[in-house]
C-alpha cells in the first residue's frame, strides 16, 4: 500500500513499445486531468509515464534497465491497471474508459463506489492483463513444470522485488460458493438496505433499588413485501438494558454528538453480540397496537411489572412496534390518502358506488384498480410478515457471522407474546427456522383449528356472562344504559372527532369489560355522566368526549381492517366475511336478550341490555371518522371478501418444534377470557393436541389483562414453567 503508483503496459515487441512510449510522451503535452471524485488533480501523463517508466530514485543506467525489464512484461496496454494509493503522492485516478467504451460498464476501470455496480462474473475486469481467465491461468499453472509449479507465463505484479507469482488471497476462498469479499460486500449491501439507526441519543431513567435503564430508540428498514425489495418502511423497536458500571453510562453518553447511523453501528459493535440468549422480544396484542413505551407505558422498577421481571433474567428488553403501528410507518387513513389518494377520489362525490359507476367512470375506474393495490398492500401487515421482521429486528442486533463458518442457528433467547403477540408467536413456531428458545403467552392461543365464524359464536356466551357479572356489581347501571340507547337511536350525537355516536356503537365500550378489575368500576363512572341532568336526555361533552378517547379504531384502524384476518389461516379459513357479524345476527334472528334494540324497550331491569365485546362490524365505516368514506368502505370490504389469505399457522410444524424442545413454552390461560375463547386454547393445549407440549397455567384470578395488571408474578410463573424451576401443573 506505501509503495509508487504504477502504470504498467508496453509488449514484448520493442517497435511497439517505442510507440507505446511516444504516445504518452504526446500525452504529456496536454494539461492535467481533474478528478471529479473529491476535486483532487490527476498528474500530468509526462509525470505518470516518468514515475511508471523510471521512478524518482533510480540511476540513468538502472532507469533503462528498469524500462528494458518493463518492456518483457507481458501486459497489454488496453488493460491499463492502477495500482493502489500512493502515500508519497496520494493520488486519486477516475474511472475514465480508457478503451473509448463508456457504455460497456464490465470493461471499464471500477470507479469509487464500484461495490453498487460490480463487474459481472463473466467481465473481462476480472481478467488478467494478457487476457486470460481465471480458469485460463489456473489450467496453465496446473499444465507446467517447476520447483514450485508456477507458469513462467503467469501474470507479474510489475514490482521489481517481486518477481514470483502471488500465493491465492485468502480473501478469495469460497464459502458456500461465494467468495468472501463478495460475502463481505453482501453483507455491507443488506446493512444499507436495513438502514439501522437509533433516532435519538439514548435516555437513562432512575428506577429505584439502585436500579438505572438506558433505553434506545432504533429503526430499520423493511420490505413491504417479502418476495421484493421496494417498497420499504421503517418498523421501529426500544431496546431497554440495565447500566451497571460508569462504562457503559459513558458509552451511551459518548453517542449524543453521533449521527443516527453511526449510533446504531457502535451499539452493534460495542455490544458485539455473537448470539441473541441475552435478549428477549415482546409481542405486543392487537392488531394494531404499537408496544408499550418504557417507563411510561411499562415500569422498570424491581417487581413493578413483567418487563421489569424480564430484566432480571435477560440483559436486553426488546419491545417492537409491529409494521404499520406506533413510531413504525403507520397505517391510517391519512397515510393511506398519501399512499393510494385514488382510493379516496370519490369520497367528496354524491352517491353510492353503483351510481358513481355511471356518472364518473374515469374516477371509478382508477379507484378500483388502487384497490386492488391497496388490498393487497394492507394485507402484508399480518403475523406472517410481523415475524419476519422480528428476525430482521435480531439479525441487526447481532454481529456478522465470520465469511468462513457455518452458519448456526442463533434465535432470541425468549419471546413473550400477549393476546395477538400470542398469536404471532405460533406464527413464529410455525414458519421461522430457529424461533425463539422460550416461547411464553398470556392470554393468547389462537383458535388455529377453528373458523372465526366459530369462534365468535363461542364468544357470545362469555360476553353475557361478563355483562351480567357487571350488572350483578352495578345493578342501578341497568336503567341508565337503557336510556342511553334509547336517546342514540332516536338520534345519534356527533362526537368531537367527527364520527357518529350511535347506540351500536356506544354498545362496543363493552370490550373494555375484559379488563382489569377496575373495568367494571371505569364504566360505571363514565356512564353516571352521561346526562347533563338525570332526568333529562341530553348527554354532557364530558361523556361524549371520553367516548371518544377510549374506542381506539379512529387511530388503530388496523384493529378494524384486520381484525378478522388473524383467524383467516389460508384459503381454507377465508374469507373471514364479517364473521362476527354474522354470528351476532344469526343470534338475534329469533327475539333474544342479545338484541339491543329490543332489551332496550323493555321497562324492567329483569332483561338488561348487554355491551358487545371485542367485535368489528361493517356498519362501523359509518360511524367512525376515520374509518369513513367510500375509499375506507371498499377498502374494508374487499379485506373481509378476501379469500386467497396465506398461511398463518402450521400445527404438525408447532407440534414438531416444541416436542423436539426447540422452544420450551408456558401459556397463562384464563378461564373467564372474553378475548380469547378458553374451550379452543383447551382443545389445542390438550394430550394429543398440536401443543400438547406446552405447559398451561389456568387461572380466574385475572382477565385477559392479567400481564398488565400483575405482569411480574405471572412472567416469573410462565418463565419458570418453561425452564423447569416451577412445576405446574402439578
Amino acid at each position: 500500500m506505501g509503495a509508487r503508483r504504477h502504470l504498467r503496459f508496453i509488449t514484448t515487441n520493442p517497435i511497439q513499445s517505442f510507440i507505446s512510449c511516444m504516445f504518452l510522451l504526446v500525452l504529456a503535452g496536454r494539461e492535467s486531468l481533474i478528478s471529479t471524485c473529491g476535486g483532487r488533480a490527476f498528474p500530468t501523463a509526462s509525470t505518470v509515464l516518468r514515475r511508471s517508466l523510471f521512478g524518482s530514485t533510480l540511476s540513468k543506467q538502472s532507469k533503462f534497465t528498469d524500462i528494458q525489464h518493463r518492456i518483457n512484461s507481458n501486459i497489454v496496454f488496453s488493460n491499463v491497471v492502477l495500482a493502489s494509493n500512493s502515500n508519497e503522492d496520494n493520488d486519486t485516478f477516475g474511472s475514465n474508459d480508457l478503451n473509448g467504451n463508456s457504455n460497456d460498464k464490465d470493461n471499464r476501470v471500477p470507479s469509487t463506489g464500484w461495490n453498487h455496480n460490480p463487474p459481472s462474473e463473466t467481465s473481462r475486469f476480472w481478467q488478467s492483463p494478457n487476457g486470460d481467465s481465471a480458469a485460463a491461468r489456473q489450467s496453465k499453472a496446473s499444465s507446467t513444470t517447476g520447483s514450485n509449479g508456477n507458469s513462467n507465463n503467469e501474470p507479474r505484479t510489475g514490482w521489481l522485488h517481486n518477481t514470483k507469482p502471488k500465493e491465492k488471497d485468502n480473501d478469495t476462498a469460497k464459502v458456500g460458493g461465494i467468495s468472501k469479499a463478495q460475502q463481505r460486500l453482501k453483507q455491507a449491501m443488506k446493512a444499507q438496505e436495513e438502514n439501522h439507526r437509533i433516532v435519538h441519543p439514548p435516555s437513562f431513567h432512575a428506577c429505584g433499588n439502585d436500579r438505572q435503564i438506558v433505553v434506545t430508540e432504533h429503526r430499520i428498514s423493511v420490505p413491504v413485501f417479502q418476495d421484493s425489495k421496494q417498497p420499504r418502511i421503517d418498523v421501529a423497536f426500544s431496546i431497554v438494558e440495565e447500566v451497571k458500571d460508569d462504562a457503559t453510562r459513558q458509552f451511551y453518553e459518548s453517542m449524543q454528538s453521533m449521527t443516527p447511523s453511526q449510533r446504531a453501528a457502535a451499539y452493534v459493535e460495542t455490544a458485539a453480540l455473537k448470539t441473541a440468549d441475552d435478549m428477549m422480544i415482546y409481542l405486543q396484542g392487537g392488531p394494531g397496537f404499537g408496544s408499550p413505551v418504557p417507563v411510561t407505558g411499562l415500569a422498570f422498577s424491581q417487581g413493578s411489572s413483567w418487563g421489569a421481571a424480564a430484566l432480571g433474567k435477560y440483559k436486553r428488553i426488546v419491545l417492537m412496534d409491529q409494521r404499520g403501528t406506533g413510531q413504525s410507518t403507520p397505517i391510517t387513513k391519512q397515510s393511506l390518502q398519501v399512499r393510494f389518494p385514488d382510493l379516496f377520489s370519490l369520497d367528496d362525490k354524491e352517491g353510492d358506488l353503483d351510481q358513481l359507476a355511471k356518472s364518473h367512470p374515469e374516477e371509478y375506474n382508477r379507484m378500483q384498480q388502487t384497490l386492488i393495490a391497496a388490498t393487497d398492500y394492507m394485507a402484508q401487515f399480518r403475523a406472517d410478515n410481523i415475524v419476519k421482521d422480528a428476525e430482521l429486528i435480531r439479525e441487526a442486533l447481532l454481529q456478522p457471522l465470520p465469511a468462513d463458518s457455518i452458519p448456526v442457528p442463533r434465535p432470541w433467547g425468549c419471546s413473550l407474546g400477549q393476546s395477538f403477540g400470542g398469536f404471532c408467536t405460533m406464527t413464529y413456531l410455525s414458519l421461522i427456522e430457529n424461533p425463539p428458545k422460550v416461547a411464553l403467552f398470556t392470554g393468547g392461543i389462537a383458535p388455529m383449528t377453528f373458523s372465526a365464524y366459530d369462534v365468535y359464536n363461542s364468544l357470545w356466551a362469555k360476553v353475557k356472562e361478563r355483562n351480567l357479572q357487571y350488572y350483578s356489581m352495578y345493578p342501578g347501571d341497568i336503567s341508565i344504559v337503557k336510556k342511553i340507547v334509547k336517546t342514540l337511536l332516536q338520534e345519534p350525537a356527533t362526537l368531537p372527532s367527527g364520527g357518529k355516536l350511535t347506540a351500536r356503537r356506544f354498545l362496543q365500550l363493552g370490550m373494555s369489560l375484559g379488563g382489569s378489575p377496575s373495568s367494571f368500576a371505569s364504566m360505571h363512572n363514565l356512564v353516571s355522566t352521561a346526562f347533563l341532568q338525570p332526568d333529562e336526555v341530553e348527554l354532557t361533552r364530558g361523556f361524549l368526549k371520553t367516548v371518544d378517547n377510549i374506542q381506539p379504531f379512529d387511530e388503530h384502524p388496523i384493529y378494524y381492517w384486520l381484525h378478522e384476518a388473524i383467524y383467516c389461516d389460508g384459503p381454507k379459513f377465508s374469507p373471514s366475511d364479517w364473521s362476527a357479524h354474522r354470528a351476532y345476527e344469526a343470534q338475534i334472528q329469533t327475539p333474544s336478550e342479545l338484541d339491543y334494540r329490543l332489551t332496550s324497550q323493555l321497562p324492567s331491569d329483569a332483561r338488561p341490555t348487554f355491551f358487545f365485546g371485542e367485535m368489528v362490524f361493517p356498519w362501523m365505516s359509518e360511524d367512525y371518522a376515520e374509518c369513513s368514506g367510500l375509499g375506507c368502505t371498499a377498502l374494508a370490504n374487499a379485506l373481509a371478501g378476501k379469500e386467497d389469505w396465506g398461511p398463518l399457522y402450521d400445527v404438525d410444524r408447532i407440534k414438531a418444534v416444541l416436542a423436539a424442545g426447540t422452544s420450551k413454552s408456558a401459556a397463562a390461560v384464563y378461564y373467564d377470557d372474553i378475548y380469547v375463547d378458553f374451550d379452543c386454547c383447551m382443545k389445542l393445549t390438550a394430550r394429543g393436541g398440536p401443543m400438547e407440549k406446552v405447559k398451561v397455567y389456568i387461572t380466574n384470578d385475572y382477565q385477559h389483562s392479567g400481564l398488565r395488571d400483575d405482569g411480574a408474578n405471572i412472567f416469573t410463573k410462565l418463565h419458570g414453567m418453561a425452564t423447569g424451576s416451577v412445576r405446574t401443573p402439578s
